[in-house]
């Protein structure tokens, strides 16, 4: 991808700087597939009047908690007072809603519609930004994605972001589902609104 040039101040540094500190929190497979999401965000603001700046460091830094442990997010939860719910779930929940706060807190970005995307990006919510569903969707539908009908949802993607958010969320509902998987409560509201509500 072409180099973006940071300058509107969301983040304290360069693009280039941003990823080296991406790459010190994840994996070489993660880093990868953030590298993918990234990409993904920035065609999908450009094709939705988003800010392209934004979504580069909302995509990067989406899954930047995502291998810390679990001990790392229940100190955080405690620590910023969070909803104790929270200490009922997981991973799959923590790296999204915790993770803002470590982003905010490590990389010192505070724009609250960067973090609010990163707190998103896993189960949607009721009310989304753009920005939200672009990360939202980029997310699912980035080149590293593999899984049936991966296909149909890339060609949703970059033509109608809502139809894209509504069928990323029921495809995964019905994988949940499926699968007797617990369901996150924020993920059926997220359903009801966007899927139900087409």
């Amino acid at each position: 991808m072409t180099e973006l040039e940071y300058q509107k101040g969301y983040f304290d540094g360069t693009r280039r700087e941003l990823l080296a500190k991406v790459q010190q929190s994840v994996g070489e497979k993660r880093y990868r597939h953030i590298l993918g999401v990234e990409s993904a965000a920035v065609e999908l603001a450009r094709l939705n009047d988003v800010d392209v700046e934004k979504a580069s460091i909302a995509a990067l830094v989406h899954d930047y908690a995502k291998e810390r442990s679990a001990e790392e997010f229940k100190k955080v939860i405690h620590q910023k007072n969070l909803d104790k719910d929270l200490l009922n779930w997981g991973n799959f929940i923590w790296h999204g809603v915790v993770g803002a706060e470590i982003i905010a807190n490590e990389l010192m970005i505070n724009d609250i519609e960067i973090l609010n995307a990163v707190r998103r990006h896993t189960v949607g919510a009721i009310t989304m930004t753009q920005l939200d569903k672009v990360v939202y969707v980029a997310d699912f539908v980035e080149k590293g994605r593999n899984f049936p009908d991966v296909d149909i949802a890339r060609t949703i993607a970059f033509n109608d972001l809502d139809q894209a958010v509504s069928f990323e969320t029921k495809h995964t509902l019905q994988y949940l589902l499926a699968a007797n998987k617990v369901i996150y409560p924020a993920a059926i509201k997220t359903y009801n609104r966007w899927v139900t509500a087409q």
